[in-house]
């Protein structure tokens, strides 16, 4: 294509249209190269959600769970497998000045 010949006008015009069509371009090419995985995946037989998250059919992995590492001796309700943020309760345990070895199962 030789723009050369495009008046100053027209170079803006198509300055403004450039981006907009690579925007589309994108979304169709990585629409095509999806279609594409989807058929190698089912060729082998799997889904491409299978392969991407590692779950069964699609669905994430679940059932598994943590076994609990501390309990409260007053209430067995109260327990924690240690993972992610402490529970209130362990943490009013610790600011009462004890020791969170005590609620170890």
């Amino acid at each position: 294509m030789d723009i050369s010949s495009l008046s100053l006008a027209e170079l803006k015009l198509l300055q403004q249209q450039i981006p907009l069509e690579i925007k589309k371009r994108e979304v169709q090419e990585k629409e095509k190269v999806l279609n594409e995985l989807k058929l190698i995946a089912e060729s082998r037989g799997f889904s491409l959600d299978q392969l991407l998250r590692g779950g069964e059919k699609g669905k994430a992995k679940s059932g598994r769970s943590v076994q609990v590492k501390y309990r409260h001796p007053q209430n067995a309700d109260l327990a924690w497998t240690g993972r992610g943020r402490k529970p209130q309760w362990v943490q009013e345990w610790l600011n009462g000045g004890r020791k969170i070895e005590e609620l170890a199962v």
